[in-house]
């Protein structure tokens, strides 16, 4: 989630919490913003996070972590996945990837 611009610039949805995936939506984002501005990346400090690859991926932007048992710090993210799952996720049986993947899409 762009915080400037309120909106999701990438996202990719997977079964496992790998490092590539994480290391794919950045690639993502950071072709779709394109600057040279100096760019502020947060993250939890889930073990994607604070990987080698991760640290390789975001090593010209300044990384950002969240303070451990405090919430606020991903407010803007959480309240979209609550948002995501409550307005539109919760109304189907999602039967398989292709479709959660389509629904993902079509909400964002």
């Amino acid at each position: 989630m762009d915080l400037y611009a309120r909106k999701i610039i990438a996202w990719t949805l997977a079964d496992t919490m790998e490092v590539s995936t994480v290391i794919e939506t950045i690639n993502k984002a950071k072709a779709c913003r394109n600057t040279d501005l100096p760019l502020i990346i947060h993250s939890d400090r889930g073990s994607q996070y604070v990987s080698n690859a991760w640290r390789e991926a975001t090593e010209k932007m300044q990384q950002s972590y969240s303070h451990s048992g405090y919430p606020y710090d991903n407010a803007c993210i959480e309240s979209f996945h609550s948002l995501i799952k409550r307005e539109w996720l919760n109304r189907f049986h999602i039967i398989n990837y292709k479709h959660a993947y389509r629904l993902v899409f079509e909400y964002i």
